[in-house]
């Protein structure tokens, strides 16, 4: 006879095998993702923060006193003003597009490369919670880099760039950098080393970044330029960005909004359903 304890049945200490646990958000791994990239670039805050807005900065000092633009005034949708408070959001915003689609085209291309790549897709997170840190840690340090930028021109004397519609600001500062940051996304996917990524910088970002009405207003171009120049989707973030400071802008704010929504659309549909499919990601 057992004279042994009859022991209660105790429940699994692990669920069944193929019942998701997570049923909906992962805001914990999602998080953890966010604060894992944001600390890539923190680490060498020099280089992915302090030395871009530096660069940039650059620009300023050759447009103002180099050339002697401190005297200049630009018309602006018939209002005048001043060249150093037309070009300094343009740049400050110019900075953000570069920091942001650096940071964005890194992550994946780089998990090919040194073939870390299942650090991105073994955690139990989503597609949509993979693109969200992604997205959320490139704005993070394209914003860094802004904030670093209006800190530095607004101590620059005979540059003023107080908001004059903060709304504007924000709102364009986000669209834009969301929408170079899946730009570079779409960019980490498809390339397969850093010549890639190079190439896209110094082939698409760059030039369309220059020839976007940063350092001039397309009003003073001929009709086909300024045709081309409303192709240009980084137009529409400079102008409703510098809308936010001079209360002026070379086209609508409102169309420029409403373009820049959709494009993050189609382009966040585009890098979710690659990153879902696993082009040029899963074996």
């Amino acid at each position: 006879m057992n004279d042994q304890p009859k022991i209660a049945a105790v429940s699994a200490p692990f669920p069944e095998p193929g019942v998701p646990q997570i049923r909906n958000i992962n805001w914990t791994g999602t998080w953890a993702l966010y604060r894992k990239e944001v600390h890539r670039f923190m680490k060498v805050q020099l280089q992915t923060v302090w030395a871009p807005a530096i660069t940039t900065l650059l620009f300023l000092v050759i447009f103002i006193v180099a050339l002697g633009g401190a005297g200049r005034t630009v018309a602006l949708r018939g209002q005048l003003v001043p060249f150093a408070d037309f070009v300094a959001p343009g740049l400050i915003i110019m900075g953000m597009i570069n920091a942001c689609f650096a940071n964005a085209s890194f992550a994946l291309m780089v998990g090919k490369v040194q073939g870390t790549l299942v650090d991105y897709l073994m955690p139990p997170i989503g597609v949509g919670e993979l693109l969200f840190a992604l997205v959320a840690s490139s704005v993070t340090r394209a914003l860094m880099v802004g904030c670093a930028l209006w800190a530095a021109m607004a101590l620059w004397p005979g540059v003023h760039v107080t908001p004059a519609h903060l709304w504007a600001v924000l709102w364009f500062g986000l669209l834009g950098t969301s929408f170079i940051a899946f730009l570079g996304v779409l960019t980490s996917i498809w390339a397969d080393k850093f010549d890639h990524g190079a190439a896209i910088t110094n082939f698409v970002i760059g030039p369309l970044a220059l020839l976007s009405g940063t350092f001039y207003s397309i009003d003073r171009l001929p009709p086909f330029f300024q045709g081309i120049s409303h192709a240009n989707p980084f137009f529409y973030i400079i102008s409703g960005f510098r809308y936010g400071f001079v209360a002026a802008a070379d086209t609508n704010v409102v169309v420029g909004s409403s373009i820049l929504l959709a494009l993050n659309l189609i382009l966040g549909t585009a890098c979710y359903t690659l990153l879902k499919r696993g082009w040029k990601i899963k074996a």
